[in-house]
């Protein structure tokens, strides 16, 4: 019997060497006939955790590795192209102190945004505005 080989996108690479792969795939209801989107999630051996979270890969079925590994990976087809906002953050941070200490200065302290202060002043309901009076001027 052939291996089974999918196609799926990395939701977890958490764990040394295991991918945990989400395969989506559409099912017929059995009784209304409506499609419907449903996933198959698959642990993944990744020998030299070349894929990341978002990267899309092909696997092929294998002898089982663990409890929970049936899959071993084939190749990555597409890397992810998302952005780690808090990664690029610390790295700003890192060249903004070390530009500071290479020119002779110390470091400044980082202000960290706080929301303002909650007065009553700023709790209490405003009074609904005055309706503008109007003159009615009779119809001909």
């Amino acid at each position: 019997m052939p291996k089974r080989v999918l196609i799926g996108r990395v939701k977890s690479d958490k764990m040394n060497k295991t991918r945990v792969v989400e395969i989506p795939r559409t099912v017929k209801h059995p009784k209304y006939g409506k499609y419907y989107r449903d996933r198959t999630t698959c642990y993944v051996h990744d020998e030299n955790n070349e894929s990341n979270e978002g990267d899309t890969v092909q696997i092929v079925e294998a002898a089982p590795t663990s409890k929970k590994k049936r899959w071993q990976l084939v190749k990555v087809i597409e890397k992810s192209n998302a952005v780690d906002v808090v990664a690029m953050r610390a790295a700003r941070k890192q060249k903004e102190i070390e530009r500071q200490e290479m020119e002779g200065g110390k470091p400044a302290e980082v202000a960290v945004a706080t929301a303002p202060a909650v007065t009553e002043e700023a709790t209490a309901p405003e009074a609904p505005a005055p309706a503008p009076e109007t003159t009615e001027q009779p119809t001909e």
